[in-house]
């Protein structure tokens, strides 16, 4: 009798059944649910609470009237930048300026090539030469037929004719003259000077680049009038009026400025229906073209917020807590923040009003 060995052969559907089972099973004991009674429960535990100490400043919470202000950003500019261009065509020889420098009004700014201004120059001062010539050869001929004429030695057709050509040689000579003269003004243009005092503020083209007219080559700016321009809501443009004080914060000073409505733009963005607004600067170290800026600005009604002393919260990283009092003892509790008004901050959770809490966040 031979034995005959029959080979088991599982099911398709097992191997994957039987695997996404035990990848279960790795999940359930990882989250807790199997491999052990105790579990942890949720929520951050309390700390010690500890002793207060004598004579410390404390503070009852309270909800407060706080302005429902919007920040809408800017760009510091100055009041006048010039853009500095040829008026002809030349190729740039020089510039002599670069972002950031101060000139001094007249400085020059750069050089163009001006060769063919000089030749352009001098084919006009040889035209003036020739026609001045031309009216000195005319007057004198013209002197001669008024004496010939005179004695009744010439005809009245050839003193006509005399006299017309030393009026058209005196003509061609002052035409001559005043193209020469404009040769020579336009010759100055290969020179570029600075209008007024200030600070570069871009160079936009290079030596060796063409310059043509109406391209600017470099931008002049007046460091001392400088205005912060945004685009606010419209609804709240209607708020704004002319010569009104405003609040701008300039986050590379740090800095909350004082400043004053200068120009309002007569039309709203049909896009993204906001209106254009400028604000006039004082005079402040550091502050420059160009830098952003926040135009803060309360265009909503009045709100009640749960506001703390700013000195009342501690800081761990990107948490931030206060040390809430309760009888003699006091301990510290996480809070979440929103808005600053001045040297108060509002709390958005993590904090009741009635509660006291340690002003001093240090002790």
């Amino acid at each position: 009798m031979t034995d005959q060995l029959t080979s088991f052969t599982p099911p398709k559907w097992l191997i994957p059944t039987v695997a996404i089972g035990g990848l279960l099973l790795v999940i359930l004991f990882a989250l807790g649910f199997l491999g052990g009674e105790e579990k942890i429960e949720s929520g951050t535990t309390a700390n010690a609470a500890q002793t207060l100490p004598a004579n410390s400043d404390t503070i009852t919470v309270s909800r407060q009237a706080a302005a429902n202000a919007l920040a809408w950003q800017g760009t510091v500019r100055s009041r006048i930048a010039v853009k500095i261009a040829p008026k002809l065509n030349a190729r740039i020889v020089e510039i002599l300026v670069h972002p950031g420098e101060r000139v001094k009004k007249g400085s020059v700014l750069a050089r163009l090539d001006d060769r063919d201004l000089r030749a352009a120059s001098n084919a006009a001062q040889a035209a003036q030469a020739a026609a001045q010539a031309q009216a000195a050869q005319a007057q004198t001929e013209e002197k001669r037929i008024i004496d010939l004429y005179q004695k009744q030695a010439a005809t009245r057709q050839n003193y006509d004719a005399v006299l017309a050509q030393a009026k058209a040689a005196r003509a061609m000579a002052n035409q001559a003259a005043s193209a020469a003269q404009q040769s020579q003004v336009m010759l100055g243009e290969n020179i570029l000077y600075a209008p007024f005092d200030g600070i570069i503020g871009e160079r936009l083209q290079e030596p060796g680049d063409m310059g043509l007219p109406n391209q600017p080559i470099v931008t002049l700016l007046k460091p001392d009038d400088l205005r912060l321009e945004a685009a606010i809501s419209s609804h709240c443009a209607e708020t704004i009026q002319l010569s009104m004080s405003v609040t701008v914060r300039i986050d590379a000073l740090h800095q909350t400025l004082t400043g004053k409505v200068d120009e309002i733009a007569p039309e709203t963005d049909p896009q993204t229906r906001s209106q254009a607004i400028k604000i006039s600067l004082p005079k402040v170290q550091g502050l420059q073209h160009g830098q952003f800026g926040w135009l803060e600005l309360a265009c909503q009604a009045e709100q009640t917020a749960l506001l703390i002393p700013a000195t009342a919260v501690l800081h761990y990283g990107q948490l931030q807590a206060v040390k809430v009092v309760e009888g003699k003892q006091w301990h510290t509790r996480h809070i979440r923040t929103g808005k600053v008004y001045g040297e108060q901050v509002e709390v958005l959770s993590g904090l009741h009003e009635g509660e006291t809490i340690l002003l001093n966040s240090r002790l």
